[in-house]
């Protein structure tokens, strides 16, 4: 079929939070129905022209069409900052904040309600019913689930899958089937994974990927009965040293466990649990907690350690790889030299050992220790290399970890070798600070598995390669958006973005297991492929009892085809979800990453979807399509309407969006200005947004509220360590009275990241404020304060904490129900203020899951969560408290 080429940029559909300009066009492609929006459903004709041209080089990205220069890593690290931001300014959280908050929340009375999970069902992202324009529908992913950081299988059929925000799951049968193992943890994020000899399963807390929305961890915990036992407490290995870290791999060796963590390399014995982690490695203690240099807005970034390799012929020759992914002079290869860590100079063969050219590395032995692999991102590339961040793949063939090493293969390679990333500004490789993952073969030392942002194999030692997981399916002469295939005639392939990996055995069948941004998926492990070397036989794993999807946002409204309620929401990774009232399958109507949302209560088909940066989309049918969009551009049913302040970039990642209360046609969204919209669903243009008022330069919207006219706006610039500053703009939507609060630092208002208003239903003056970080016990900056709920009778001129016995836990959103009672989300859960009351309770009992939104039913009488990691429950408001 003839496809339209459209001049817009691509956008990956997985990159942690983040998607950015990522190829340039062909000279001359022409406007699509959209005028030329800046997403959209990542295939098509211009994909695979832009293919085509692409020789592979290094060159410049050429984006005059892309408001943020186009450097998706760029726009990756961006959305870390923010994310952290919020949770650690205006300085750096001490350890243990969590820890406290946790125990705090368990120690509060509970409701006795219980929560439903609404979305623990398949969520097909090849959904056949949504493949209009911004979908990503046919891309050939299947069924989806959240980023899983960690993979671990045994010979017997179980497979263990560590999520980056849900905890760790176990399946019994090969994938699938999945159980939590970790619930009564206080960490949910999975850094490593880990199966000894013994079979016991050791987890490390603390996703250390250093995305946007990775959360630290708890310590070390250890399973001994793996395939029936549940992780608790008392399992943890020695005491507090690891908490607050995160936990980049643990590995064996010598009657030791050793880990590589955010604050350097520590190790422990496996045989006695009990007793002190031992701290073999940092590079700058002086920044460690407690250090002299400790509250230095660099500390986090000074001791990173990325792996370590046990010679596994003497097991006290170890090289550890340790650096900080863009870079740092500490960055290198370390050993023990007459008792002491030393940097390794030379001798390494092809593998750098200078610091601008180590970063993340992975490290991956062969069974019978006869060779070593590894990969190795390069900060130097990161920094001035559009087209990837990787250094290279490398082999041992000593089966030594000091070498020498031979590289097998760089980025141009792999793009060579069947991958969909062939275009300059996207090529394998440009995410490897973010996505690695490496093993070898039990069987065969020269058979290789290496993860990227796709999935690639090598059976001869890494002389020639397979792209046998692509990116996706898009542009490869086999891809339809024929609704009656998953993905024309390709074969299924990987989420993509990859980070876990293990190998297992299931009724005496070998498979190889990826974890990566939309969940796990399988293959035989010397599996079959097609002519392009793409595998014909993966399998995805996300059958629905897995429910770790990441949601920012969440929509209700009323299903008008099916009667009961339509459910939608914005996700890390994983696009729009949405799920119909009689669906057995949820479906997704736009790709990419769902940042805030709105659904209209009288039709749950009207939906307002922020991508990333204000870059609203809107639908008013669920965006349900055939496809047929593209031979006719007048069938696209979803449209681009972002105001202004996302050309200029003026806006935070995931940036609000709200309707008043009084009246769901009119649209609040905040950049640096303050924006309004008073045509509904019906909007097509982001023309037709109007400023209300400018922030000031350097300003950006950290959430807005408005009801019956009435506008609140919290904002903040800087937004990070380095003079942090925040406040709160208040006026109206025809324009007038509007004004800056004023909030000195020493103000009852802490100086920390403001996430939230909750406005009265009857009352438009009274408001609610909820306040993100940690308090000044935790916090080391200026003006960090107390509290976490603040309110004002005033419309915000003056303001109450009313926190009162809530824990010190970061608060992300907040409603006001019905009869006054007011829920609030924390990173923890959900805590609730009975009307006429001054004392918090917590309600019902979830993981340790962040909570980031809140919202009622049209009838207001359910109360819908989104999580960051165990999809969106509901719980009736009257069971709240």
């Amino acid at each position: 079929m003839s496809v339209p080429t459209r001049k817009r940029r691509w956008l990956t559909i997985c990159a942690v939070t983040a998607s950015a300009a990522l190829v340039a066009l062909p000279a001359g492609a022409a406007p699509g129905p959209d005028g030329g929006r800046p997403f959209g459903a990542r295939t098509l004709a211009q994909l695979a022209a832009a293919r085509a041209q692409s020789t592979g080089g290094i060159t410049p990205k050429v984006t005059a069409q892309d408001s943020d220069g186009g450097n998706e890593s760029d726009e990756i690290a961006e959305g870390a900052d923010q994310y952290a931001e919020a949770r650690t300014s205006p300085g750096v959280v001490t350890p243990g904040a969590y820890g406290a908050a946790w125990t705090g929340l368990n120690n509060l009375p509970s409701s006795g309600g219980s929560w439903r999970n609404v979305t623990d069902l398949p969520y097909n992202s090849d959904d056949p019913r949504y493949r209009d324009f911004d979908s990503n529908s046919s891309g050939g992913s299947g069924n989806v689930t959240g980023r899983l950081a960690a993979m671990a299988a045994d010979d017997d059929g179980y497979v263990y899958a560590g999520s980056a925000g849900g905890g760790v799951w176990r399946s019994r049968s090969g994938g699938g089937h999945w159980e939590p193992v970790s619930d009564r943890l206080s960490s949910q994020s999975t850094g490593a994974l880990a199966l000894d000899g013994s079979g016991r399963l050791w987890l490390g807390t603390g996703e250390a990927n250093t995305n946007a929305d990775a959360y630290l961890g708890s310590g070390v915990y250890v399973l001994t009965d793996a395939h029936h036992g549940t992780f608790s407490a008392r399992s943890r290995v020695g005491g507090d040293e690891l908490e607050s870290t995160t936990i980049h791999q643990l590995r064996f060796g010598g009657g030791k466990v050793w880990a590589a963590t955010s604050e350097g390399v520590w190790s422990h014995s496996t045989k006695t649990l009990g007793g002190a982690w031992k701290l073999e490695f940092a590079p700058n203690p002086d920044y460690l907690p407690g250090g002299s240099l400790a509250s230095d807005p660099s500390a986090p970034y000074k001791n990173l350690a990325n792996d370590i390799a046990i010679d596994p012929k003497d097991p006290s020759k170890v090289v550890l790889a340790v650096g900080w992914r863009s870079g740092d002079d500490y960055n290198g290869f370390y050993t023990k030299v007459r008792g002491t860590w030393t940097r390794i100079t030379s001798g390494l063969g092809d593998l750098p050992s200078d610091a601008d050219n180590v970063g993340n590395v992975t490290f991956a032995r062969s069974a019978d220790g006869s060779r070593y692999y590894a990969i190795d991102q390069s900060p130097e590339q990161l920094n001035s290399n559009p087209d990837s961040g990787l250094e290279g793949i490398y082999v041992a063939k000593s089966g030594s970890p000091f070498g020498p090493w031979t590289k097998i293969a760089d980025y141009k390679q792999l793009a060579a070798d069947g991958s969909a990333l062939t275009s300059s500004g996207y090529m394998p490789g440009v995410q490897a600070w973010y996505n690695q993952f490496l093993t070898v073969d039990p069987a065969n030392a020269q058979h290789v598995y290496a993860g990227l942002e796709e999935v690639y194999e090598t059976k001869d030692g890494g002389g020639t390669w397979s792209t046998v997981g692509p990116y996706w399916n898009f542009g490869f002469p086999c891809w339809s958006i024929d609704p009656a295939k998953q993905t024309g005639d390709c074969n299924a392939t990987t989420h993509s973005d990859q980070h876990g990996v293990a190998i297992g055995r299931y009724h005496g069948r070998s498979y190889v297991y990826v974890g990566n941004d939309g969940g796990a998926y399988r293959r035989p492990l010397d599996g079959a492929q097609d002519s392009s070397g793409h595998a014909t036989d993966w399998t995805s794993l996300n059958d629905g009892t897995i429910d770790t999807l990441q949601y920012y946002s969440v929509g209700i409204g009323k299903d008008l085809a099916h009667g009961g309620l339509s459910v939608t929401g914005g996700l890390q990774d994983n696009g729009q979800s949405v799920l119909r009232s009689d669906d057995k399958v949820m479906g997704s109507d736009f790709g990419g990453d769902g940042g805030d949302t709105l659904a209209d209560p009288a039709n749950g088909c009207d939906i307002a979807e922020e991508y990333v940066y204000l870059a609203v989309q809107i639908t008013q049918n669920c965006a349900v399509n055939d496809g047929s969009w593209v031979n006719d551009a007048s069938k696209v049913t979803s449209y681009n309407v972002a105001p202004a302040d996302n050309a200029t970039s003026e806006a935070r990642f995931i940036a609000p969006l709200a309707a008043d209360m009084k009246n769901s046609s009119t649209w609040i969204a905040g950049g640096r200005h303050v924006w309004v919209q008073t045509h509904g669903y019906a909007i097509r243009s982001g023309s037709e947004w109007t400023s209300l008022y400018d922030l000031g330069a350097g300003r950006t919207a950290t959430a807005v509220a408005a009801s019956g006219g009435k506008v609140y706006a919290a904002w903040c610039g800087p937004c990070n360590n380095q003079g942090f500053a925040r406040g709160i703009s208040v006026g109206n939507e025809d324009g007038t009275g509007w004004h800056d609060v004023a909030l000195p630092v020493d103000a009852t208002v802490p100086n920390r990241y403001l996430s939230g208003f909750a406005v009265d239903p009857k009352n438009a003056d009274h408001v609610y404020l909820e306040v993100n970080g940690f308090s000044r016990h935790w916090t080391e900056g200026p003006g960090a304060g107390v509290g976490h709920v603040f309110e004002s009778k005033d419309g915000g001129t003056t303001w109450t904490d009313i926190s009162a016995n809530l824990p010190d836990v970061p608060t992300n959103s907040a409603v006001v129900t019905a009869n006054g009672g007011l829920a609030v989300a924390t990173d923890l859960g959900v805590v609730y203020r009975a009307p006429g009351r001054t004392a918090w309770q917590r309600v019902g009992r979830l993981p340790a899951v962040a909570v980031l939104q809140l919202k009622l039913s049209p009838d207001g009488g359910t109360l819908y969560a989104a999580t960051h990691g165990r999809g969106i429950y509901t719980i009736k408001v009257r069971d709240c408290g």
